[in-house]
């Protein structure tokens, strides 16, 4: 019998990871309504604390980068999932708005950074050689989907037993993953006396990312004075505020105000979910054979078409233009992140990989954290999440079409 290479157990074990920092995601948009009836907190308030989680989330995550260089990815991501779930459990105690603040947004939004997409990055670039955007896409659907699964049961929990049943859910899953992370976790295939997966050698195949935040900033400032990084930043930043922003915020809430109960609003998220992992690991699929600003533009540009018409198909019983709405946003929902990840790789060369992803997800998480607070203040103000859809739909069009800025025959080749 042939052996399992060890890159996959490394694949299996950081997949289970991002998806206990994923299950936290999920107990947001479920809390909206229980928090606000509880203590008394508007919309705007709640949405506060969802706004500084994802930009904690987001503004991590290039520093999470040097840190693993420096002290290790095992050490980084064990205090990480430490954070997600210290922060998760101690909102059982709250009983003000600042708590919740700082357990949302300051813990779980630095934990949630920690272990964010660029974790999942460096661990492919280490591991991988062969199925490397196979392998990005099944980690980015892992954060996505594990998100999104979650939401059924803990929806499930906050309506029949109080929300604080949510956050004991997640604080003990997370309490689960980290032995079994810490048992099985390897650095790099040099530690095992191992080769990357489809290496023609034993060297490590991940060059070394810098090891300062002098040096991190230099990386940025270098690339900074290209076309392609502010194409990559600002095309990200709004699949930030159409999905994790947005969708994952506020879809409950949205469905709410429509007449459908919150336990049908998480149920049709979940199958968001669940079509989330078929779409991004075909997303990855495709990356290897096509060119990647070809996928996105038509990713970013059905999206924004998807979203001109939630406005429409949302109402107090699931119909079939809900369906087939849920079913195509999950194919697209984070289907974006391979082919970002490739042009990175080839605009700007491995070694810097991790540390431009860092900066480019930081603001695929701005994105989110302004969308949040944005859809709360309109929904506040007008009643309704109406402008937040449309605004929503047209920066998804703008995105597309910013990828006609950048050309093909400037991508470096040596990946």
């Amino acid at each position: 019998m042939r052996k399992l290479h060890p890159a996959w157990i490394v694949a299996g074990v950081t997949f289970l990871t991002l998806i206990a920092a994923a299950a936290f995601r999920s107990t947001t948009s479920v809390m909206f309504e229980p928090l606000e009836t509880e203590f008394g907190w508007s919309r705007s308030e709640t949405s506060l604390a969802v706004t500084l989680n994802l930009l904690f989330y987001g503004l991590t995550a290039p520093f999470a980068a040097v840190l693993m260089e420096r002290y290790s990815v095992k050490k980084v991501a064990l205090v990480a999932l430490s954070l997600i779930g210290l922060g998760t459990f101690l909102t059982v105690f709250m009983s003000e708005l600042w708590q919740l603040v700082l357990y949302w947004g300051v813990f779980v939004g630095a934990g949630t950074g920690g272990l964010a997409l660029v974790f999942a990055s460096v661990v492919a670039n280490r591991w991988f050689v062969s199925r490397r955007g196979l392998v990005t896409g099944i980690f980015s659907a892992a954060y996505a989907t594990g998100q999104l699964v979650f939401l059924p049961l803990l929806a499930n929990l906050v309506t029949n037993l109080g929300w604080q049943w949510g956050s004991l859910v997640v604080a003990g899953f997370v309490g689960l993953v980290l032995p079994i992370f810490a048992l099985l976790f390897k650095n790099r295939p040099s530690e095992i006396g191992a080769r990357a997966y489809g290496a023609a050698d034993d060297s490590d195949t991940y060059s070394e990312s810098p090891r300062t935040l002098a040096a991190t900033f230099s990386v940025l400032f270098e690339v900074a004075r290209t076309k392609q990084f502010w194409v990559l930043g600002a095309t990200f930043f709004v699949c930030g505020w159409t999905t994790n922003g947005l969708i994952g915020a506020h879809f409950i809430p949205a469905a709410h105000d429509h007449g459908m109960p919150a336990t049908t609003a998480a149920g049709l998220l979940a199958i968001v979910g669940i079509f989330d992992f078929v779409g991004t690991i075909l997303s990855g699929w495709l990356t290897d054979r096509f060119d990647s600003r070809v996928l996105l533009v038509i990713y970013y540009s059905l999206r924004g078409l998807a979203l001109f018409s939630v406005p429409f198909v949302l109402g107090p019983t699931v119909e079939p233009p809900l369906i087939f709405f849920v079913v195509f946003y999950g194919l697209d929902w984070i289907a974006t992140v391979p082919p970002t990840i490739e042009l990175i790789r080839r605009y700007f060369g491995l070694a810097k990989t991790g540390i431009v992803w860092g900066w480019v997800f930081a603001s695929h998480m701005v994105g989110a954290g302004i969308a949040a607070a944005y859809a709360g203040i309109i929904r506040d103000l007008q009643g309704s999440y109406l402008i937040a859809w449309i605004t929503a739909a047209v920066l998804c069009l703008l995105a597309a079409g910013a990828f006609w800025f950048i050309r093909k025959d400037v991508l470096r080749q040596e990946v």
